[in-house]
């Protein structure tokens, strides 16, 4: 099930949010973990036993770290590790193994049958979380849940179960117990969540097809300006995509009375790559930051184990994204770029024109999100090969008929994708025309409505993570 669906928006939701306030306050949290668990297993009803194990499992592991901790250190410790083992080794059997054994039978060194399995929805994002509570109890930053119906309220929590934000459980220890719903947080939340499924259903599914048409163009019938349009379809389609589902799930977390972390913060307008990488995903980089990088050093050992620190996160970043050899390109991509920044680059970006620094930026993401979106190495490659003109023309008639038919569609994405639309609403509001903004948010809905009736194209990139 996916938000933009009419089943989610006209018979889901409506019950859940009607049971979730008409029950007592005490019940609201299995009221919660049971129709998340309905939620996730509308597609994959088998793998909610995935869920439930990981779930139990990471509760009392957890509470057992919390009991020695005091102690007896070392056996907190042990624990920990076993359930790092545990956690990993679920996400690595079922996103890793065929990975793994495809590739060692392709060197001869094995000739074990790959399994074939289908990848839990989500599994990437609530491992992640459940790791964070044990990790968190042996750091003492948090107490231990003593309750299991709460600690599974958290794990699977729909709004952000399938593709975030990373909820790490310190972030709403507090409301899981203690949260406070009133009419303002609520309106909130719907407006957030109907403004994230307008990125959604309007922008990225437009943008996108405008991208899938493209990318299965033959090659005589590809350019150069064609190329790069696909490509720049395929940024704001991601984008879009992604920090849309982010604003539905933080827009649901308020209508529940939770207060989810930003997760986007309008990354196509940086400066460097670095800065990029603080305004994209930034609940994922804050786990790595915590979870990884700081633990193997970070920056306190010198610049050459710094150096190999940021390069062991950007590979793990790369592969958390699949089991494909594309995406360790991709991390190992920008580990590189970051470092170069790091090393020299970052002080010459502060004294250029601020035109210069983000043309450089641009050019570095969306030469990355090609190495992102294809799988397949080797095609990725020839579309790469078509961008800088290997075989193809620079411009051609369907190039002029792309960028004419979509011209109005891409001014809205780069407009979209900066912070104004956000300083106007907020403008707005303290006017005596604020009365514009509900009624603004009602069309939206009725017009998403209307777009989600009439398509066939709805994907939702990160779900595959």
């Amino acid at each position: 099930m996916v938000f933009s669906s009419l089943t989610f928006l006209f018979a889901y939701l409506p019950i859940v949010l009607a049971v979730y306030f008409f029950v007592p306050i005490e019940w609201r949290n299995l009221w919660l973990l049971i129709v998340s668990l309905f939620f996730y297993g509308w597609g994959e009803p088998i793998y909610i036993l995935v869920m439930v194990a990981s779930i139990i499992i990471n509760w009392l592991f957890g509470n057992a770290i919390a009991k020695f901790r005091d102690t007896d250190q070392k056996k907190a410790r042990q624990i920990l590790t076993w359930c790092m083992i545990f956690n990993l080794g679920l996400l690595g059997f079922f996103k890793y193994y065929d990975f793994l054994v495809h590739n060692l039978n392709l060197l001869g060194l094995t000739g074990i049958r790959s399994l074939g399995l289908s990848l839990p929805i989500g599994i990437s994002f609530y491992t992640f979380q459940t790791m964070s509570y044990p990790i968190d109890l042996y750091r003492r930053e948090t107490d231990p849940q003593n309750s299991l119906v709460s600690f599974g309220a958290y794990v699977t929590m729909f709004p952000q179960l399938i593709a975030g934000p990373i909820v790490r459980y310190t972030d709403i220890a507090a409301q899981l117990d203690h949260r406070r719903i009133n009419s303002k947080k609520f309106y909130l939340g719907v407006r957030r969540f109907i403004c994230g499924l307008g990125k959604k259903v309007l922008l990225a599914n437009s943008v996108g097809q405008v991208y899938e048409n493209i990318i299965g163009l033959a090659q005589n019938n590809q350019s150069v300006l064609t190329a790069w349009l696909g490509i720049i379809c395929f940024a704001f389609q991601i984008y879009f995509d992604f920090s849309g589902y982010s604003d539905m799930a933080i827009g649901l977390g308020k209508m529940l009375g939770f207060d989810f972390l930003e997760n986007f913060n309008y990354p196509y307008i940086s400066k460097s790559v670095t800065d990029f990488w603080r305004r994209w995903h930034m609940s994922l980089s804050y786990w790595f930051r915590d979870y990884v990088y700081i633990p193997l050093g970070g920056n306190r050992h010198g610049l050459k184990r710094q150096i190999l620190n940021i390069m062991i996160v950007w590979l793990l970043t790369g592969f958390w994204h699949g089991a494909s050899w594309n995406f360790i390109l991709w991390g190992v991509f920008y580990g590189i770029v970051l470092i170069i920044e790091k090393l020299f680059l970052l002080k010459h970006l502060d004294k250029c024109p601020a035109w210069i620094s983000h043309l450089y930026t641009g050019l570095i993401v969306l030469l990355a999100w090609v190495l992102f979106a294809f799988t397949d190495i080797g095609t990725g490659i020839h579309y790469l090969s078509y961008m800088f003109g290997n075989g193809v023309s620079f411009i051609n008639g369907l190039a002029l008929y792309y960028l004419r038919d979509n011209l109005f569609l891409l001014i809205l994405c780069a407009l979209g994708s900066t912070p104004y639309p956000r300083k106007w609403l907020d403008l707005l509001e303290h006017t005596k025309l604020n009365v514009i903004i509900p009624l603004g948010t009602l069309a939206l809905m009725f017009i998403c409505t209307a777009f989600i009736v009439d398509a066939s194209y709805n994907p939702f990139l990160y779900f595959r993570f």
